[in-house]
């Protein structure tokens, strides 16, 4: 769990610190021009240092815990990137957002300790990940098919996220099962195993589908169907994949309200400005803008 949750606060870090250096990055003419400028930035530089620490503190946590249990925590990762980018950029945090980072942090213990998944097999069965990955392929093509055909807006950014967020699932099932080679086969084991390079694979086209889907939409589609599609599918694989086993009976209640309390606090937090002036830029320059037009018609 401390290393889940060192996770998502690392990644969440090296996100805030990512979007400082690019808005504080003149416009490039190029894409290149652009990495140049960034790799000069030290700033970036230390962002992308905490987006390596959050997968190496993921594949820690995965190794050591179960999937079912580890990844609903880097929820967290929305709350935490709210409080450091109001560090960073000196936003005030509305009363509104601090009761979602409240209710987020509650409804997170609460499902957790309600469902407290234990057991399961440290090692998924070769045969087993086949249907696996046939039906979250399915799911991902429906997704984006879905998602591609939808214009600017809410519907195209949730399709997208939603499947970014699947795909995020799947990798981290496969660094579950290829650090557990790495620790009981050592190196070469584990860059023989097939799940090494699934990972890589997956992992980066969730990247890709998940910056169309920031760019798709608002940040209120996106980021709720990431944060949430992650936790859900991580938890459902966890469950069929791996065997890991929920309580049952009468903990089943607690366990929802703690998720209905976790969700409400995502999607009001998600619709918050102070969270866009934190961690989306195209939303932020959007504010900018209005305030500089503002500003020059009252002049």
């Amino acid at each position: 769990m401390a290393f889940a949750v060192l996770a998502a606060g690392s990644n969440a870090w090296g996100t805030v610190l990512q979007r400082r250096a690019a808005t504080a990055t003149p416009e490039a003419r190029s894409p290149f021009g652009l990495v140049v400028a960034l790799v000069r930035n030290p700033i970036w530089l230390g962002g992308i240092l905490g987006v390596v620490g959050a997968a190496l503190f993921q594949a820690l946590a995965l190794n050591f815990g179960s999937l079912a249990a580890v990844q609903p925590i880097f929820i967290l990762e929305l709350p935490l990137a709210l409080i450091f980018g109001s560090l960073v950029f000196h936003v005030q945090v509305s009363r509104k957002a601090w009761g979602c980072v409240v209710a987020i942090f509650a409804g997170l213990a609460i499902s957790l300790f309600s469902a407290a998944p234990t057991g399961g097999r440290e090692q998924v069965p070769g045969m087993w990940w086949i249907p696996t990955i046939v039906v979250v392929a399915a799911v991902e093509t429906v997704l984006i098919t879905a998602g591609l055909r939808r214009p600017h807006g809410v519907a195209r950014a949730a399709c997208l996220a939603t499947a970014a967020a699947v795909g995020n699932a799947l990798t981290a099932a496969f660094v579950k099962s290829a650090t557990h080679i790495l620790s009981r086969q050592g190196t070469v084991a584990f860059f023989l195993a097939w799940q090494t390079y699934a990972f890589a694979v997956v992992g980066s086209l969730s990247i890709v589908l998940l910056g169309y889907a920031m760019q798709g939409g608002p940040l209120i589609a996106s980021q709720p169907a990431l944060t949430l599609g992650d936790a859900v599918v991580s938890f459902c694989l966890g469950v069929t994949l791996f065997a890991e086993s929920p309580r049952q009976g009468m903990w089943l209640m607690p366990a929802f309200l703690g998720v209905a309390l976790l969700s409400y606090g995502v999607f009001v937090l998600s619709r918050t400005r102070c969270l866009a002036k934190c961690v989306d830029r195209d939303e932020a320059g959007e504010v900018d803008q209005a305030r500089h037009r503002t500003a020059t018609t009252v002049l």
